[in-house]
Order: C-alpha cells, then structure tokens, then sequence
C-alpha cells in the first residue's frame, strides 16, 4: 500500500519506518516544498520519498499528522478530498493549557468537517510515539485505537496494522470512538500492550 503524510515530524517518521519495513511505499510532505525533505526521505530508504500535500493526498491513505492549529491550513492544501481516505493522528490541543470544546463533535469530526467528501479514520493520537519505536520483530503488541465509518476501509487499515505488529481494537464511528480516544477521553495515553504468551 502506499501512504502519504501530511507533517514531516516525529509521528510522520515513526509511522513510515514502521511501514517501510513491512513492504509499503511513503510520500512525506510539508507546507515548505519536497525539497525540504529529501534528506530525510533519503535517511529513510528505499520506499521513502518526497512531495507536495496534493501529491500525498493522492496515496491510498493520508495520515495527517501536523499540529492542531495547522490542520485547516494542511488540509486547505488538498483542494478535493472526495472519496479520499484521512488518518487522522492530530491531538486537540488549543494551546499548552487548553483543549478546547469537548462537550459537542470530537477533534475527528472537525478534521472531517475541513476535508469534506473523505473517509476519515482515526488512529495514532492515543500512542506517544516513543512508545512505539522499537521496529524489530520483538517490540510490543501495542494496542492501536481505531474508530470511523467506512467499515471496508477500515478493515483494511486494521489488518495492515495488525501484520505490522499492532493490537488494533476497533472502537466504532468516528462520532462514538473518536470521543473515547481524543485527548481528554477516557483512552487517551494508555500504554495497552497485548500479551502473547500464556501459562497453561
């Protein structure tokens, strides 16, 4: 599969090494140029490349991954988003010492709300990425929150994640699992890893 990102950042770059290793192709991207980029997308390897937003959109999944109040900036950048398939990884965070609104939509349904006509999907956002950056065989089976709408898509993205090495529980609509795993809901940071071995 291929994956596009919308950031360059630390989340963007813990992600694409874990699918890189697992035979899937990435385009990073940023609001400066893809040449701003070739330095990492070459530290990366092969798999890895450089683009424009518009270009990432164009992947079979865009994860989104800039800070909170880039996202409508990010996602302006992409001029249709029809039919296109967002992995929302952002936290919603107002500034330091804010979270914004939480009593209506959930940070999800806002992102959606910006990118109208995609499948947003949304992951990532409870796992701090040093978590999760160990890439060899023997890491931990953590557990990766899921929620959105589009069921078939979804699966999709929850097997590819499972054959990474991630415990993917699926939380349902965007609308009731966003809220359970945006910051400030009950899943938000737990450090969740699911134990293979039992005694008998």
């Amino acid at each position: 599969m291929k994956f596009g990102f919308i950031g360059a950042g630390v989340v963007a770059q813990t992600l694409a090494k874990h699918l890189l290793l697992h035979g899937h192709e990435v385009m990073l991207s940023n609001s400066r140029g893809p040449e701003t980029l070739w330095e990492l997308v070459s530290s990366l390897g092969a798999g890895a490349k450089s683009g424009t937003p518009s270009e990432a959109a164009e992947q079979d999944y865009v994860i989104l991954s800039v800070g909170w109040s880039q996202v409508p900036a990010a996602l302006s950048m992409v001029p249709d988003w029809t039919g296109r398939v967002i992995i929302d990884a952002t936290n919603r965070f107002d500034n330091m010492d804010s979270l914004g609104d939480l009593s209506e939509v959930n940070s999800s349904e806002i992102v959606a709300q910006y990118a109208p006509g995609a499948r947003v999907i949304k992951a990532f956002n409870t796992v701090p990425m040093q978590w999760i950056q160990d890439y060899t065989e023997k890491k931990p089976k953590t557990v990766l929150f899921v929620s959105g709408d589009d069921s078939p898509t979804k699966q999709v993205f929850l097997e590819i994640w499972e054959g990474i090495g991630f415990a993917c529980i699926d939380l349902g609509s965007l609308s009731h699992g966003g809220s359970l795993q945006q910051i400030g809901g009950p899943l938000a940071g737990l450090n969740l890893n699911l134990l293979e071995k039992f005694i008998v």
